[in-house]
């Protein structure tokens, strides 16, 4: 899951690295990572995606550059951070992008953004996460012994072997993996009215962990537009088929700046 290769770039803080700035951007995309991962996940994107996008990848507590710092293992606390640190960046139209742990993460922030700042992204790109009310009927994993854990782990297919067969590195990103597993599998939904921004979902066909009809689920979560886009590939599709997805999302980036004021 963690991407240990470190991201060479000047940061407007420590939370959010800026490999993309740009004077004439129309859209700031603010990219948050899944369980383990870093801003190194996203640092390809800028060559990928319309000039007219600023490609902001957001970097978490306990991971990359940011490695000493000790991670958060609840959701609000996470969102209330990251709402904060990003504050400043909000002068231009934005919009989010999540994966995983990173989709929900950027739901409850934009639902935060709304609560406490009466602001809002022009667009919500969730990908590989279900819907905020479903259920998950797997028990925790976070908690689990050392050696179950690193099964669990192994079978999401996220974490390079050699890091898992080398107990330094091992050692070292296990906190973070545990922290972060357990901010998705105690997050709890609480019921709030839907958004007003449009919501497009990304999905892997081959995800066993995140079936199409956990995504639909998140069809109520806007009273805009709702997408629901399939790629093939399991739970890391971000990866896999990056090519197709960054060419996806250019063209859904650019159908609604199209739209906008």
């Amino acid at each position: 899951m963690m991407n240990l290769s470190a991201v060479n770039t000047t940061t407007v803080n420590p939370w959010v690295l800026n490999p993309s700035q740009k004077a004439n951007a129309r859209l700031r995309l603010f990219c948050f990572p899944y369980a383990g991962g870093g801003a190194a996940i996203y640092r390809a994107w800028p060559a990928g995606l319309p000039k007219s996008v600023e490609v902001r990848p957001v970097q978490l507590p306990g991971r990359e550059g940011r490695l000493r710092e000790a991670p958060f293992s609840s959701l609000r606390p996470m969102v209330e951070a990251v709402g904060e640190a990003l504050l400043p960046l909000l002068d231009m139209p934005f919009a989010f992008f999540g994966h995983s742990m990173g989709g929900i993460l950027s739901f409850e922030l934009a639902r935060w953004l709304r609560r406490e700042h009466g602001l809002a992204p022009e667009h919500l790109f969730v990908s590989a996460r279900w819907a905020p009310q479903v259920i998950d009927e797997d028990p925790p994993t976070y908690n689990l012994p050392e050696a179950e854990f690193l099964e669990e782990v192994r079978s999401l297919n996220g974490t390079p072997e050699e890091v898992l067969k080398h107990p330094e590195l091992l050692q070292l990103i296990l906190p973070l993996l545990r922290a972060d597993f357990e901010v998705c599998q105690a997050y709890t939904y609480e019921a709030e009215p839907p958004l007003n921004c449009p919501l497009t979902v990304y999905g892997g066909l081959m995800d066993e962990t995140v079936e199409r009809h956990k995504l639909e689920g998140w069809r109520e979560h806007t009273t805009g537009p709702f997408t629901l886009r399939m790629f093939p590939g399991n739970h890391f599709f971000l990866n896999s088929d990056r090519s197709l997805l960054l060419h996806t999302l250019s063209q859904d980036l650019e159908r609604f700046m199209h739209t906008m004021k």
